[in-house]
C-alpha cells in the first residue's frame, strides 16, 4: 500500500537538527495560527520565524510579527495594508499584501511551514510550499478534498513532506505503522458529536449562527465550527484521511466520542486496536508536527483519566446529519465530486452565518449542488480551480432561488 511519502519514521535528509527550525505560519492570526505562535513562543530557542500572514486582521499580524521578529508579514486585504505598514514601521520587518503576497511568503526560505488558511483560499499558496520542497504542516483539509491526488501528486513531485495537524489524523499518524501497512485492517476518526448531537431534526430547524459556532469541546473558529455542528467537518475528514493513508471509505469509520480525549484509532488484524489519547487542546497535534521527529514541548493540561472517570461512544446518525452520508457518495462518485462538495459547503456555511439560509438548508445546498452539476474528471489543478468557480457559483444560484 502506497501512502503518504512524507509520512515516514526518519526525517527528510535536508532536515537540519543543529540549529533552529526555520517556520513561516499562512494564516497565523486564526485558530491554528495563533496556537501555533503560541508554541513557537514558549520555545524561542528551538525555531525562527520567516513569515507570518494574515486574511485582514493587521492589528494582531503586527503584534505576533513584533514578538516572534519575523522576517515578513503580509495582510491578505489590501485595506489593512496601511495600518500593518504603520505598526511595522521601524522595525525591519518586511511587509507585502494582496493574494500575491501569500505565495511570497510561501516560497520564501523556512524548513517547516503551517498551512492554516480555512478553506480552497488556501490551495494556491499551500501548493506553493509543496512545490519548493517544504515540509508542510497541514491543518487546511479543505485544499486536499478539492484537489485530491492530484495534491498528492505534487507533493510526490517535489518531494514534500505533508504532516498532519487535524488532531484526528494526527492521532492516526501516531499509532499508524507505515512500514507494516497490510497488517492494518481500518483506521477509526472519532467526533464528539458537536453542540446539537443530541437536537432532532425539528430542533435543528431553528439553530442560530450563534448556537452553531459554540462548539462544546473544542475552540476554533466560525466556519470549522459550523462544519462540526453539521457533522460536514467529519465527512471532510474522511475524505482527507483517504489521501493521506490511501485507505478506502469502507475502512475508514467515524465514532462519535462527546469527551474527545480518544482522537484517533488504528485496528490490525490481529485484532489490536491502538489509540491516541490526549486532552482536547489544538497545541497537541501542532505541537507534534513543529517538532517531527522529536517532540516539541506543549503547555496544555496533562489527561488524568481518572478525573474523566468515563468514555462513551455512539454512531453517527447519518438521518439527522446527512453530511457525512453525502462524503462517502462523493467518494464513491469519484471524479470531481469532492472539489463540489467542498465549495458548495464553504458557499452554504457563508450563507448560513450571514442568515441568508438555515442550519438544515447547509447540507441539503450541498446536495443540490451535486445533483445539478455535471461529473467530471479533474485532469489539472486549473481543472479543478475551474470546478471550485462553477460550484460556488451553482450554490450561490441555488440559495437565491431556494422554494
Amino acid at each position: 500500500m502506497a501512502v503518504n511519502a512524507a509520512m515516514r519514521e526518519a526525517p527528510p535528509p535536508n532536515l537540519s537538527t543543529d540549529r533552529p527550525r526555520r517556520v513561516s505560519i499562512l494564516g497565523s492570526t486564526g485558530s491554528i495560527g495563533t496556537n501555533t505562535v503560541d508554541l513557537l513562543e514558549r520555545n524561542r530557542d528551538d525555531f525562527t520565524v520567516e513569515a507570518l500572514t494574515a486574511n485582514r486582521n493587521a492589528a494582531l499580524l503586527a503584534e505576533q510579527a513584533r514578538s516572534l521578529g519575523a522576517r515578513y508579514a503580509a495582510v491578505v486585504d489590501e485595506a489593512e495594508y496601511p495600518a500593518l505598514k504603520e505598526a511595522l514601521a521601524g522595525t525591519g520587518i518586511e511587509i507585502g499584501c494582496g493574494r500575491e503576497s501569500l505565495i511570497e511568503a510561501a516560497e520564501r526560505p523556512a524548513d517547516w511551514l503551517m498551512a492554516g488558511i480555512v478553506g480552497a483560499a488556501g490551495l494556491e499558496p499551500t501548493l506553493a510550499a509543496v512545490r519548493c520542497g517544504r515540509m508542510v504542516a497541514f491543518a487546511n483539509k479543505e485544499v486536499l478534498v478539492s484537489a485530491g491526488s492530484l495534491f498528492m501528486r505534487e507533493v510526490a513531485t517535489h518531494g514534500a513532506t505533508l504532516l498532519p495537524v487535524d488532531s484526528e489524523h494526527n492521532a492516526i499518524w501516531q499509532c499508524f505503522d507505515f512500514t507494516r501497512v497490510e497488517g492494518i485492517e481500518k483506521i477509526a476518526l472519532t467526533c464528539s458529536g458537536g453542540p446539537f448531537r443530541e437536537f432532532t431534526t425539528e430542533q435543528m430547524r431553528d439553530v442560530t449562527p450563534e448556537q452553531a459556532v459554540a462548539h462544546p469541546v473544542w475552540r476554533m473558529g466560525a466556519k470549522i465550527s459550523v462544519d462540526s455542528a453539521t457533522l460536514m467537518n467529519k465527512g471532510l475528514e474522511v475524505i482527507e484521511a483517504h489521501h493521506l493513508f490511501q485507505l478506502a471509505s469502507e475502512r475508514i469509520d467515524v465514532v462519535i466520542h462527546p469527551q474527545s480525549i480518544i482522537h484517533g484509532l488504528v485496528t490490525y488484524c490481529d485484532g489490536s486496536v491502538l489509540a491516541h489519547l490526549g486532552s482536547p487542546d489544538m497545541r497537541t497535534p501542532i505541537a507534534y508536527a513543529l517538532g517531527w521527529p522529536a517532540r516539541a514541548r506543549a503547555p496544555m493540561k496533562r489527561l488524568d483519566l481518572t478525573e474523566i472517570g468515563r468514555l462513551t461512544f455512539e454512531a453517527p446518525d447519518e438521518r439527522r446529519f446527512p453530511a457525512l452520508r453525502l462524503a462517502r457518495e462523493v467518494m464513491r462518485q469519484g471524479g470531481g465530486c469532492a472539489t463540489i462538495f467542498n465549495a458548495a459547503n464553504e458557499t452554504a456555511v457563508h450563507a448560513f452565518l450571514n442568515r441568508e439560509i438555515a442550519f438544515l438548508e447547509i447540507a441539503a445546498t450541498v446536495e443540490r449542488a451535486l445533483d445539478a452539476i455535471p461529473m467530471r474528471d479533474l485532469d489539472s489543478l486549473d481543472d479543478v480551480y475551474d470546478l471550485d468557480r462553477t460550484a460556488r457559483d451553482t450554490a450561490t444560484k441555488l440559495i437565491k432561488t431556494r422554494g
